[in-house]
């Protein structure tokens, strides 16, 4: 993972040249750029050991997630702090040569998600703007002070913290136990809805600049997963009206590629393949995570307007 390595501190190299070589000790070799798929098999097929391996990521990964959302209160607050807290610690690693306030990031975390649990919106609001006095003033008292290092912990503030209070408030709206495992069902549905639809049908690439592997085919693919898992989980559920569920379902569609791809580019600034290694193969927290930083937001003020 990336150290506190500071620009130009070995000789005459550039900041670029630094993080050049952080990416290649990180990532390896990287695909080619443009390549839908670098590791689709004959076919198109995906490869049936890297779907397994997905598969003994995810099944441990749902049943945690089902019981932190199923107990709630304190309990499920506390879990996302734990989580928010590895998100926070994977992305000051990786951008660990800007000098971000760890401290400070971890601090307002907390406060937010204490805020979003024993308070209102009023209070998370109350303490995201407190945060910046304190991050300042924690930022002049350490070793590196700089206004970058501000900047990334601003960034891991309002990204991870702000998005995991909104998880917090909506589990906490009627009925929020039910909308939460929803918003779950189409993220991650949506999520191997598109790894699927990409790999078997995937020609055009999304977006190569930011991530070679995404395909057109992909996203839509992975979107109306999305819209079905919602709408279908919905039905259990005899307090959700459809046309409900179907609003929900699209904004999470529209929500998770947004955020998938808003940690892909933050990740190819970083030269870094994935965050982290706590999932293995399969990257770290911030990598399982980024979609729905993204859909719980979405979730929270679409089924506000419905409460």
């Amino acid at each position: 993972m990336a150290g506190g390595t500071r620009a130009g501190s070995r000789g005459t190299r550039r900041p670029g040249d630094v993080r050049a070589e952080q990416a290649t000790r990180r990532a390896g070799p990287r695909s080619a750029p443009g390549r839908s798929s670098p590791s689709r098999a004959a076919g198109g097929r995906a490869p049936r050991s890297d779907l397994s391996a997905r598969l003994l990521v995810a099944v441990p990964a749902i049943a945690v997630a089902l019981f932190l959302v199923i107990v709630g209160g304190p309990i499920f607050t506390l879990g996302l702090i734990l989580l928010g807290g590895t998100c926070m610690h994977e992305l000051f690693d990786i951008l660990g040569e800007l000098h971000p306030v760890r401290l400070a990031g971890f601090l307002a975390l907390v406060g937010l998600l204490a805020a979003a649990q024993y308070g209102s919106q009023y209070q998370v609001l109350l303490v995201a703007m407190g945060a910046l006095p304190v991050l300042f003033a924690l930022t002049v008292v350490q070793r590196h002070p700089s206004a970058a290092g501000m900047a990334v912990t601003v960034l891991a503030i309002y990204w991870i913290g702000l998005a995991l209070a909104h998880a917090v408030l909506l589990r906490r709206l009627p009925h929020g136990q039910g909308i939460v495992i929803d918003v779950l069902v189409g993220t991650f549905l949506g999520d191997t809805g598109a790894y699927i639809g990409g790999r078997l049908f995937g020609t055009r690439a999304l977006a190569p600049r930011l991530s070679p592997n995404k395909t057109v085919e992909g996203l839509v693919i992975g979107m109306l997963f999305a819209v079905l898992g919602v709408w279908f989980a919905g039905r259990y559920q005899d307090w959700l009206p459809g046309t409900h569920a179907l609003v929900l379902g699209i904004a999470v569609a529209l929500a998770a590629p947004v955020g998938d791809l808003f940690e892909s580019f933050v990740k190819r600034d970083a030269g870094a393949k994935d965050t982290g290694r706590l999932f293995g193969a399969h990257g770290g927290a911030l990598d399982r995570l980024d979609a729905v930083l993204f859909t719980a937001v979405v979730g929270y003020y679409v089924w506000s307007a419905y409460a």
